[in-house]
């Protein structure tokens, strides 16, 4: 235990509070603390100890710094054994992971630590990690959210309970800890990259916040108690959006979903509704803005599109799709007889040649057509529509019809019409619009002898 006197104690109280407040800690649970060997983390680590926490250590060594990484790990392993603790100790190559996964360095350190400390809190069975975020690196975060345009949660800053991580010294400043470390006669290691402002973060926190604190020399409280504030009115906020996302927006199994605009403009406010929808699909809120603006302003069949998603707008509604890229839309599928036939998880087709009597019954299901065997000639391809593309619908004897027009009759979106499929013969005839009408010339009359059944079934369809 540590020494008692009243900083000391000042200091640990409000951690046990802050902690007990938020829920961070079971009874009967053990918990892994990060160790860097900086301010931070030494004093994490005490407090902990102090409150009675049962604790072991982990100590990552990226090997960034050289000499200054391994006097870090040494100063780690000679604090762990003064105040008798288990130290877990893990080496990384960080540059070579940076460049086979190409990401930066900051960002392989980060990947490599939480990844590792996760799999050490599962093989343990601890209930979480605990790291040495304070109330300044909280308040760094929300003026980076502000720059950043983040929208209302980046103004929460860092929570205490994130999932498996837990931040104890969020009550407290980076000064409240040099002050308890110094009081105990605690020495720590320090990080010579953070005395740089060659970085976003290091420029709040050694240009930015100085110059607020001209204003307001309590700058750093007010805006953490703001985000704190923020973080308990996001809760009701929340469940309001929830509600208001469930009303507007119906999303499919397959990536997309439909959002009803009526309901949608029925909202408190539709703007941000509309950005808690496509902000899920890669759209950014410059989008969002553009296409909350061309609502009742656009003809129907304008698209936008994040990386990944275009979204269309149809009617009384915006339709979000994934969309598949040009080789996907130019494959053409071979049947080269009757059978069955899987293609991928996402097709399945069946061809069966059946005798025609007088009881004779075409099939009345839209994914599965009978056709003429005598006028359909194998192979058979299927293949998504292309331009210019023709076929006699039944029941129009002898005239052809663009199937664009016939589609845009049936009034299918340009979503609708980029996916639909059709069946063709050997002859490049086109014999069923898949889903949709057959050609009239392979429809079944009193005078077919075979028919060949066909059911296409699609992923989408099951």
């Amino acid at each position: 235990m540590l020494n008692n006197n009243i900083s000391i104690n000042n200091f640990v109280a409000s951690v046990s509070s802050f902690a007990n407040i938020h829920h961070l800690f079971a009874k009967e649970g053990i918990y892994l603390v990060a160790l860097s060997g900086g301010a931070d983390s030494v004093a994490l680590l005490l407090a902990l100890l102090d409150i009675g926490v049962r604790v072991e250590a982990v100590h990552c060594n990226f090997h960034l710094r050289g000499e200054e990484s391994d006097r870090d790990e040494q100063f780690c392993k000679d604090l762990c054994s003064k105040y008798n603790v288990e130290l877990h100790l893990v080496h990384f190559d960080t540059r070579e992971y940076a460049a086979l996964h190409h990401v930066s360095i900051e960002m392989a350190a980060r990947d490599l630590r939480y990844a590792y400390f996760e799999r050490l809190r599962s093989d343990m069975g601890a209930e979480a990690i605990c790291v040495a975020h304070h109330r300044d690196d909280s308040v760094e975060t929300v003026l980076l959210n502000l720059v950043r345009g983040t929208g209302l949660r980046g103004l929460r800053g860092i929570q205490p309970k994130n999932g498996n991580i837990v931040r104890p010294l969020l009550c407290v400043s980076r000064d409240d800890i040099e002050c308890f470390l110094d009081s105990i006669g605690q020495d720590y290691v320090t990080d010579s990259t953070n005395l740089h402002d060659d970085v976003k973060r290091n420029k709040i926190r050694l240009d930015v916040l100085p110059l607020l604190e001209t204003l307001n020399p309590d700058v750093r409280q007010s805006i953490f108690r703001t985000s704190l504030r923020v973080g308990e009115a996001l809760k009701m906020f929340d469940a309001a959006m929830t509600e208001s996302v469930a009303k507007v927006f119906a999303e499919n199994p397959f990536g997309g979903g439909v959002i009803n605009l009526q309901t949608l403009l029925s909202q408190p406010s539709p703007e941000y509704v509309l950005f808690e929808i496509l902000g899920r699909f890669g759209f950014t809120s410059r989008q969002v803005d553009d296409i909350y603006a061309s609502i009742g302003a656009c003809g129907i069949g304008k698209v936008f599109s994040s990386s990944e998603y275009d979204l269309l707008f149809d009617r009384d509604q915006l339709v979000v799709e994934k969309r598949k890229d040009e080789t996907e839309r130019q494959r053409v599928i071979r049947i080269p007889e009757p059978g069955s036939y899987v293609f991928g998880d996402e097709l399945r087709v069946k061809a069966v040649e059946e005798e025609c009597g007088a009881d004779y019954k075409p099939s009345r299901s839209n994914s599965c057509v009978c056709l003429d065997a005598a006028e359909l000639v194998f192979p058979l391809t299927i293949r998504h529509i292309a331009k210019g593309d023709r076929f006699m619908p039944f029941g129009m004897h002898g005239q052809s019809k663009l199937v664009s027009d016939y589609l845009t009759d049936r009034k299918k979106n340009a979503f609708e019409k980029r996916a639909q499929l059709v069946l063709c013969d050997s002859k490049g005839r086109i014999a069923w619009l898949v889903n949709e009408r057959i050609d009239d010339r392979f429809r079944i009359s009193d005078k077919t002898q075979k028919a060949v059944r066909i059911s296409v079934i699609l992923k989408s369809d099951d």
